[in-house]
């Protein structure tokens, strides 16, 4: 039964180094698009108005967002899969 948690918490660990490594992909892209909008010019940026302003704005906020909903979504499959984990050993102990 150890040997069968210990399969599982590596396969675990596996798998969230990869959406780890998802999300630190998802970081770079909106750090890359917050320096891109900070390099606009303050004065008569050319975006095509106020509604290419307003779309480019929103299009990094949004990605902003995404990336720290990533985390948490993170958080909670790491939170729910030791969960189990923690669980599964303490079942065995008992036994």
């Amino acid at each position: 039964m150890q040997e069968l948690m210990t399969e599982i918490v590596v396969h675990l660990s596996h798998s969230h180094q990869q959406m780890a490594r998802i999300l630190d992909a998802k970081r770079h892209v909106a750090v890359r698009m917050a320096q891109l909008i900070e390099l606009l010019p303050d004065e008569h940026p050319q975006l095509n108005g106020l509604e290419g302003l307003v779309d480019s704005s929103s299009q990094v906020t949004k990605s902003v967002i995404a990336y720290v909903n990533s985390l948490a979504d993170f958080q909670e499959a790491m939170a729910d899969s030791l969960t189990q984990i923690v669980k599964a050993v303490g079942d065995s102990d008992e036994e």
